[in-house]
């Protein structure tokens, strides 16, 4: 109270306010009449006569509770925000993970490591016995934000106690431990210092002569905390189910080494594994590896901004200063929950809202996009919507048309209608009408037609999610860019990947995207996958139409073979992470470990399909220049050449030829029918999208239940 009255409320205040209570009272105990005041004698005479002192007490404490609740005995208890936010199973993770903050939290000032690890797990039980306590700590300590705080949450994992219990609960997948590696930069880097690494692999470095496709793991962590030895639970069971080497890499963290050193580092690690053929990690160093990056969190920020320099490499136009050597992009990427727009805003753009209503993606997207376009109906409590009140036409974004060679298209040309920068609608506005022109009309101001309806952005409609808020995000991008650096948000995509030009993303390999329905990243997922899906189309119809090398009909174009987005419902951000007390993410980390397998069988077949008509090319080149000079040679011998059957090779030749044509063509059959049946190069899959929604309610008219549920009332049970 004496906070309040100061008007400046602060934990000193508080701790002198207790510290004057316990002070009073325990005086009062030592010089004071030990019944107590006179009326609390004549209690206390009353009450002994039936009551022991046990009782008393017990008593005692059930009143104080009584008392301490009584708006919920009543019924005039605030509602629960996070009643309908997540699924019960996310729910239990998260009130772990509350309490392990707290907990951490509370001892992150004492000195001693090792009574700071015993009193960091003490807390912990104690806030999750109360967890309202729990979350009271974390919300206050949320509003102060600094990088220590982040550090203790989110490296908490390498607590000794907590590692102890981690280890005890993972089933073993490997009989190898991690190894740490040193990666040394290219000689094409501004940088020397080797960037540092842990291997994951099920058996000896000698082994690793034979095996030419690899991993590369990029961790998350805000671009502040989180080494790889922090996702032991998702790198373990990957290198145990894959038989393949994953290569985490530990780059540097901000604020000490800001934007773009950590990017630098990602980019260099991938050039020398180029360039060396994987000798930097134990292989052969006969051919270059088949990579497959993947990225969570920032590190899926840093994994798509990678890439996008390596497929630079491949252009005529670079950013200043970048290299002039070309290297192979990535076989594809797995993205969890990637933060791919450094711009925190409050509303959809028109062009973020026709990428989601793409009606291609209407099967993944309807439960987000209802969701989104409930928000107002939620607020007021209006009846919801029929499923076609939306069918109104879109403005359909006009993809950027390059040359009919990309490599000499600027790249200097991202999007900022594609990000949460202000301002939110990039069209050019109409002329205003002179008001000499206006005589007889009304001057009243009049909004602009509706083209898509308002929709706010998931971070924050999500602002409450207990894992990752707005005041974190705030933090992370504050300490990623640094005090000395002044980006312009609207234009750097290497710092947001969500603006990149469409000379770039033509090139973008395939991508798997996962993530959950209620995570305040949602929204990036979303209109990346989509730039992508539509990028690609336009490009393969332009092909087409041109008569180019490639598709044989636009129609085959299957959006499954540029990416795939899996929106899982009722979980939020980080679960990949915690498969200990979220136990559901098992199964996801071995479906990702399939999609990495399926993105290197992919490149394998392709290659060999390469190399098929690679050969088939030399071979008709070679007999094409036979040809030529055979009337040279023969021109003395024609009779002698038709006595010994002159037909008979040439039958011979033919016949072989057929024969690979044919084999060709009947490959060729099988791939073309097994694309136009699961969109993949590999049987044994149907059409049907890799998941769908459970809950009945759509996604995006629950976004706002949280928020409007206690205003209007009207608020739907999940």
């Amino acid at each position: 109270m004496i906070d309040h009255v100061l008007g400046r409320p602060s934990a000193k205040s508080r701790r002198l306010q207790v510290l004057a209570v316990l002070t009073f009272w325990s005086a009062y105990l030592y010089r004071g009449n030990r019944h107590g005041p006179p009326f609390v004698r004549f209690l206390s005479r009353l009450s002994s006569k039936k009551l022991t002192g046990w009782q008393i007490v017990v008593f005692t404490m059930m009143y104080l509770y009584a008392a301490r609740n009584f708006s919920t005995l009543v019924g005039l208890a605030s509602p629960e925000p996070m009643a309908n936010m997540y699924d019960a199973t996310y729910f239990r993770a998260t009130w772990v993970l509350t309490a392990l903050d707290a907990g951490f939290w509370t001892a992150m000032k004492i000195r001693r490591k090792w009574l700071r690890d015993i009193a960091s797990m003490v807390f912990t039980v104690f806030y999750m016995v109360s967890a309202e306590r729990a979350d009271e700590k974390v919300r206050k300590v949320r509003g102060m934000l600094t990088v220590d705080h982040l550090r203790v949450s989110w490296n908490k994992g390498t607590s000794p106690y907590l590692r102890a219990l981690q280890n005890l609960m993972r089933p073993r997948f490997t009989r190898w431990p991690p190894r740490a590696i040193r990666i040394p930069r290219p000689n094409t880097s501004d940088y020397k210092e080797p960037v540092s690494g842990w291997l994951y692999y099920d058996g000896p470095i000698s082994d690793l002569e034979h095996i030419n496709k690899m991993i590369l793991d990029i961790p998350g962590g805000g671009f502040v905390a989180m080494d790889p030895r922090c996702n032991d639970d998702k790198l373990l069971a990957w290198a145990g189910k894959t038989g393949l080497p994953i290569l985490s890499l530990d780059y540097h963290k901000a604020p000490e080494y800001p934007y773009p050193y950590a990017l630098n580092e990602c980019f260099d690690v991938y050039t020398t594994i180029i360039k060396s053929k994987g000798r930097c990690i134990g292989m052969s160093g006969r051919e270059i590896p088949k990579i497959v990056v993947t990225g969570d969190s920032a590190g899926g920020n840093l994994a798509t901004a990678m890439t996008l320099m390596v497929i630079e490499t491949a252009t005529n136009k670079r950013r200043p200063g970048l290299a002039q050597e070309e290297l192979p992009t990535p076989c594809g990427l797995l993205l969890f929950y990637p933060a791919l727009d450094m711009n925190i805003g409050n509303w959809m753009s028109d062009e973020q809202m026709s990428l989601i209503k793409d009606r291609r993606m209407r099967v993944t997207n309807k439960n987000y996009l209802k969701r989104k376009s409930m928000q107002y109906n939620d607020l007021v409590g209006t009846p919801h919507q029929s499923d076609d009140e939306d069918e109104y036409p879109f403005p359909q974004v006009s993809t950027t048309k390059p040359d009919n060679d990309s490599k000499d298209q600027p790249l200097q040309s991202p999007h900022p209608e594609y990000s949460h920068a202000s301002p939110q609608t990039w069209s050019k506005p109409q002329p205003a009408t002179p008001a000499s022109q206006r005589e007889g009309e009304s001057l009243s101001h009049h909004p602009e037609p509706m083209r898509t309806r308002l929709a706010m952005a998931s971070m924050i409609s999500y602002f409450n999610d207990r894992v990752i808020t707005p005041e974190m995000m705030r933090a992370m991008i504050i300490l990623y860019i640094g005090p000395h650096n002044r980006p312009d948000f609207s234009q750097e995509y290497l710092l947001s990947p969500i603006l990149a030009p469409d000379a770039l993303l033509q090139r973008f390999p395939k991508t798997y995207f996962l993530t959950g329905e209620r995570d305040p990243l949602v929204d990036d997922t979303v209109i990346f996958a989509g730039r992508l899906r539509r990028i690609k189309h336009a490009c393969y119809s332009r092909r087409d139409s041109q008569g180019m090398e490639g598709l044989e009909n636009a129609a085959d174009f299957d959006d499954k073979d540029v990416a795939e987005l899996v929106l899982i419902p009722g979980i939020s951000h980080g679960f990949m992470q915690f498969p200990t007390v979220y136990p559901p993410a098992w199964k996801l980390i071995d479906r990702c470990a399939q999609w990495a397998e399926d993105l290197l069988n992919t490149a394998d077949s392709r290659e060999r399909r390469e190399q098929r008509r690679s050969r088939f090319q030399r071979q008709a080149n070679t007999e094409s220049s036979g040809d030529e000079d055979r009337p040279l040679e023969i021109n003395m011998t024609r009779v002698r050449g038709r006595t010994m059957s002159d037909n008979k090779p040439r039958a011979d030749e033919t016949t072989d030829r057929s024969g690979d044509d044919h084999e060709g063509g009947q490959t060729n059959g099988i791939l073309k029918k097994k694309k136009r049946t699961n969109g993949r190069i590999r049987g044994g899959r149907g059409s049907r999208s890799l998941v769908k929604l459970d809950s009945s309610d759509d996604l995006l008219s629950r976004r706002m239940q949280g928020l409007a549920g206690a205003l209007t009332g009207l608020q739907d049970e999940d």
